[in-house]
């Protein structure tokens, strides 16, 4: 099979669009249709019906896709195994909840930069569920996402149990009862983040209906919000710290089993572990203690 050819189908279908998958490869759409052509007369298939808002994949083609981008992922692989020597160099994708990148990483991806400075670092942060996808996509070599994680196809190694603690504005009394926040605002992350997960199972079994939901896409939107009084949200302690020190932000303490998520670092199974990345989980398990911090009694 031509793997050019296999590539130029690989881009049609992901862009959904010959003109697009021309300009982004700097083909003519001619060249792109006659290796599409080409591609269809050796496998004797209909790889794409065409119409006038663009292309869409067959059934053959999407089983095609599927093919390629093994094949495509396992020709990475290869190089990858063939430049690696045991001295970590080359990229490193990891991805992180916001919150995670916020308090926990700083010092680790510092020490890593400083000790491994061939390694082309790259942090991704996004929803626990957006960051898997990455890792079983290939788009990130590993994660660290909120756990436990059930997934035939992905290894997790515990980084740090979390405390969660509901947080309000610095006027607001103490909560006796979760019925206390049912007319307030909730601030969260887009859907996919599990401490958003974790609060509407905990409302849901309460049989409390938020009044409002309000999504962010950044931490300190959601943190300056709640000072603000806007709404409330549930966060992990270690995140709200120093906003507590600083006595912008109240905390209030979840009960079990609401009160608890664990921070996971995820990565496949199936593929070659560069020596990149096994440096940097032998990085973070050693700073595992310092990630520690016990919450306060209120």
């Amino acid at each position: 099979m031509d793997l050019h050819a296999l590539n130029i189908f690989k881009s049609v279908a992901e862009k959904g669009s010959i003109s697009q998958a021309a300009r982004d490869l700097n083909y003519a759409q001619s060249n792109i249709t006659t290796k599409i052509q080409q591609l269809e007369n050796d496998l004797q298939t209909t790889l794409f019906y065409r119409n006038n808002r663009g292309t869409t994949l067959t059934s053959k083609g999407k089983v095609l896709l599927t093919y390629a981008e093994n094949i495509f992922n396992l020709i990475e692989e290869t190089v990858k195994v063939m430049q690696d020597n045991q001295i970590p160099q080359g990229p490193l994708s990891i991805g992180s909840m916001e919150t995670t990148a916020a308090v926990r990483l700083p010092s680790l991806l510092s020490k890593y930069h400083h000790e491994y400075p061939n390694v082309d670092l790259n942090l991704k942060t996004g929803p626990t569920q957006q960051n898997i996808q990455g890792v079983l996509h290939h788009e990130l070599d590993g994660a660290f996402v909120a756990g436990p994680i059930n997934h035939p196809e992905l290894t997790q190694k515990t980084v740090i149990e979390e405390d969660l603690v509901l947080i309000t504005d610095t006027v607001h009394p103490p909560l006796s009862s979760i019925k206390d926040i049912q007319t307030r605002t909730l601030l969260v992350f887009r859907s996919g983040c599990t401490y958003r997960a974790k609060l509407e199972q905990w409302l849901h079994d309460e049989g409390i209906t938020p009044n409002k939901i309000m999504e962010f896409g950044t931490l300190e939107a959601i943190l300056g919000c709640v000072s603000a009084g806007l709404g409330i949200s549930m966060l992990p302690y270690s995140v709200i710290e120093m906003h507590l020190q600083a006595g912008t932000i109240r905390h209030h303490s979840i009960p079990n089993p609401y009160g608890k998520v664990e921070t996971i670092f995820i990565y496949r199974k199936d593929t070659f572990i560069p020596t990149s990345l096994i440096k940097f989980m032998d990085m973070f398990c050693e700073e595992r203690n310092a990630f520690k911090r016990p919450i306060p009694v209120q």
